[in-house]
C-alpha cells in the first residue's frame, strides 16, 4: 500500500507581519485580543484581555443583562488589549468578531462594536466561528497536529476531527452542553458564580467520597446529559442528603453535595470519555484535543489521559487562558481567514445563535 503524500498547505508564509484584532462576547465573557503572524511563521499572542460578567450565587445570566455588560466594557477591554500590545488601531490589519454560535444579545452587542470600529479606522471585517476559534486557538498553542477534538463549553459538546477543509462532527449532545448541565447543578446547591460555576464544582467534587448511581447515556456517537442532571437533582431532595456535610448524629450513609459533584463529573466525563476515543479508533489518531472551558477541568484531563495513554497517544489541552472563551481565539481564526483573502461585507456582518462547527469552510488547511 502507497505512503500518504504530505499535502502542502494552502496558506502561504505571510510578505510581512499581520496583526488581528479580535472581539468575543457569545457568552458572559468579554474578550479582546491582539494576535501577530510574521513572516518566519511564527505567532505571537500580543495581548490577551477578558471581563467576566457575574451573578449571584444560584442565578444564571440573562442575555439582556449580559448585553448590557459587554456594552459597559467593551471601550475598558478593547484600550486594554491595545495599551498591552503596544500597538493602535491604525496598526490593525482586520477587525474579527465572533459571528456565533453563542447567545442572541451578547453576540450583536460585540458584533456592534466591530462594525463601528471597522467604519471609524477603515479596517475589514472577519466573522468568526466561535467554535473554529477554540481548535485553531488550541492547535496554536498546543502544537497538535492532527488530533480528534474534544470541545467542551457552557454551549456545545463535540467530537469533532478535521477532512478535507472541514472540521467534521463525530458526536454531540443531544440536548444540553456539559457545561450548561454543571452550571445548573451548582445553581441547585447554591455553588458561587465567581470565578464560575464550573470550577466550584472541581473543587467540591476533589472533597466527595462516595460514587452515587446516575444515568450513563451515549447513544452511538451522541450523548445526552438532561436526564442526569434531573437525576442527580433529584438527590438533593433524598432524605439522606446533608446541605452543610454531615453532623455528628448522622450514619455512614448520608449524601452531600460533594458527593453529589464528584459522581456527576465521573459520569458525564466517562461518557465524553467513551465516545472520544471511538472517534479515534475510526479515524486512526493517537492525539486527543480538549478545548473549550469545561476543557480547564484537571480531572476531564486526566481521565482523557489515561485512555490516550492506553492507546499509545497523547492528550493536549491548555489553561484557561485559552480555555475559557477570549479574544485571542477569534483574533487567530479570523487572521487566518483574512489571509487566505476571506472577508465580512458589512452588509453580511450579521450573528447567528446556531451556526455549526462543520459549516464552515476551513480554507487554510490542506
Amino acid at each position: 500500500m502507497p505512503g500518504r503524500v504530505k499535502k502542502r498547505s494552502p496558506l502561504k508564509a505571510p510578505e510581512r507581519p499581520y496583526i488581528a484584532l479580535g472581539l468575543e462576547g457569545s457568552a458572559n465573557k468579554l474578550g479582546a485580543g491582539i494576535i501577530k503572524h510574521s513572516p518566519d511563521g511564527s505567532t505571537h499572542v500580543l495581548s490577551n484581555v477578558r471581563h467576566t460578567y457575574i451573578t449571584p450565587p444560584g442565578e444564571g445570566f440573562l442575555p439582556r443583562d449580559t448585553a448590557q455588560h459587554h456594552r459597559e466594557w467593551a471601550l475598558t477591554v478593547i484600550n486594554d488589549a491595545l495599551n498591552k500590545a503596544e500597538v493602535s488601531l491604525h496598526d490593525i490589519d482586520c477587525i474579527c468578531f465572533t459571528k456565533g454560535p453563542g447567545m442572541g444579545a451578547p453576540l450583536v452587542s460585540v458584533a456592534l462594536v466591530a462594525r463601528t470600529l471597522s467604519l471609524l479606522y477603515n479596517k475589514p471585517l472577519v466573522g468568526v466561528n466561535h467554535c473554529v476559534g477554540h481548535i485553531e486557538m488550541g492547535r496554536q498553542v498546543t502544537g497538535a497536529q492532527n488530533p480528534v477534538v474534544l470541545y467542551v463549553s457552557g454551549g456545545n459538546t463535540q467530537v469533532i476531527a478535521y477532512s478535507q477543509q472541514c472540521y467534521r462532527i463525530f458526536g454531540e449532545t443531544l440536548d444540553i452542553a456539559v457545561g450548561n448541565c454543571l452550571d445548573r447543578f451548582a445553581r441547585v446547591i447554591n455553588l458561587s458564580n465567581d470565578p464560575s460555576p464550573g470550577y466550584n464544582i472541581e473543587q467540591e467534587a476533589k472533597k466527595g467520597k462516595r460514587l452515587l448511581p446516575l444515568p450513563y447515556t451515549t447513544k452511538g456517537m451522541d450523548i445526552s446529559l438532561s436526564g442526569i442532571l434531573t437525576s442527580t437533582e433529584a438527590y438533593t431532595t433524598d432524605k439522606r442528603f446533608r446541605p452543610n456535610g454531615p453532623s455528628p448524629d448522622d450514619g455512614e450513609d448520608i449524601i452531600t453535595p460533594q458527593d453529589l459533584c464528584f459522581s456527576l463529573q465521573e459520569h458525564v466525563f466517562a461518557m465524553l470519555v467513551e465516545i472520544t476515543e471511538r472517534a479515534m479508533a475510526h479515524i486512526g489518531s493517537k492525539e486527543v484535543l480538549i478545548v473549550g472551558g469545561v476543557g480547564c477541568n484537571e480531572r476531564l484531563q486526566e481521565m482523557m489521559g489515561v485512555m490516550a495513554r492506553e492507546r499509545g497517544g497523547n492528550v493536549f489541552a491548555t489553561d484557561e487562558r485559552f480555555c475559557i472563551d477570549n479574544g485571542i481565539m477569534i483574533a487567530q481564526a479570523g487572521l487566518l481567514s483574512y489571509r487566505m483573502g476571506y472577508e465580512t461585507p458589512l452588509v453580511k456582518s450579521t450573528c447567528t445563535q446556531r451556526f455549526r462547527t462543520d459549516q464552515v469552510h476551513v480554507a487554510w488547511r490542506a
